[in-house]
């Protein structure tokens, strides 16, 4: 079975806005349909896939998804998709949103989005939203990494603040989102101290040097085991997603140094990502 622990759900136009819209046309080389359709998603995986479905909020870039659509998705497909919620709390009521998305609509995880909301994850005025889901045993799905909204704050993607809020919530599981890209290697050395802290290598197939060296680096470090498969659709499938980490597999290396250990890429690819997060 392939746990995708990265999905995006966007139902409609009005959850993407400004700039996010035309800032993803400027990187593309022109509008992109972000529209999240339910059946190309399956066709473009293996039949058992279970995955988590997020959407987002993050008001200083345009985006915001209702939690109430990510229940309603959920709820049409209750034995292949498990939902989050997700909050900005730079925003007034962000709490009371946090509350009825976990209590009121039975969303089992939070994504957040620093970069794209513009706050510092490590500051200890959002202690108590990671208390909130260290008590209740959501676990987080961070934004981590670069991005093509320029008015994103970039310092915010930074895996290491992550390492502040691990030290103060040991308990709470995390999922550094794209392994931090650019800032891989300081993203391993992140999972490496904290027992329930992962990264996932969503979004990275197409930059395949990069994917090879920072696999290479997290078996370096042996925390290859500390990495869930994440499509990152609609941007890519999980077919794509799946092909694209058996082709560096494939890379015989560099001179002088042993490639990829294909065995352990196998094992990122079916990690029970489920069971590592308590969502079993």
């Amino acid at each position: 079975m392939i746990v995708d622990v990265h999905c995006h759900a966007f139902g409609c136009a009005e959850h993407i806005g400004e700039p996010f819209r035309s800032e993803s046309a400027r990187a593309h080389g022109g509008e992109v349909d972000l529209t999240t359709h339910r059946e190309h998603y399956r066709n473009t995986s293996p039949a058992d896939t279970r995955t988590i479905v997020i959407g987002g909020k993050a008001r200083r870039s345009g985006l915001w998804v209702d939690d109430t659509s990510i229940r309603d998705l959920v709820a049409r497909e209750p034995d292949r998709l498990i939902g989050y919620l997700s909050v900005d709390p730079t925003q007034p009521g962000w709490q009371d949103e946090m509350r009825y998305g976990h209590q009121e609509l039975g969303l089992r995880g939070i994504k957040l989005m620093p970069m794209y909301a513009g706050f510092d994850p490590a500051d200890p005025a959002y202690d108590p939203l990671f208390a909130y889901a260290e008590e209740h045993g959501l676990p987080l799905l961070v934004h981590t990494g670069t991005t093509f909204v320029s008015t994103a704050v970039l310092h915010w993607a930074r895996p290491v603040h992550l390492d502040e809020v691990a030290i103060r919530h040991p308990e709470l599981p995390m999922v550094l989102a794209h392994m931090g890209h650019p800032y891989e290697g300081e993203c391993l050395a992140v999972i490496r101290k904290h027992q329930n802290v992962y990264a996932d290598v969503s979004a990275l197939h197409y930059r395949p040097f990069q994917l090879w060296h920072s696999l290479r680096l997290a078996q370096d470090y042996g925390v290859t085991h500390k990495l869930l498969f994440g499509s990152d659709y609609p941007f890519t499938t999980v077919n794509d997603s799946i092909d694209g980490l058996r082709a560096v597999a494939r890379v015989p290396g560099i001179p002088g140094l042993p490639p990829l250990d294909p065995d352990k890429i196998e094992r990122i690819i079916d990690q029970p990502a489920l069971k590592l997060l308590r969502l079993e």
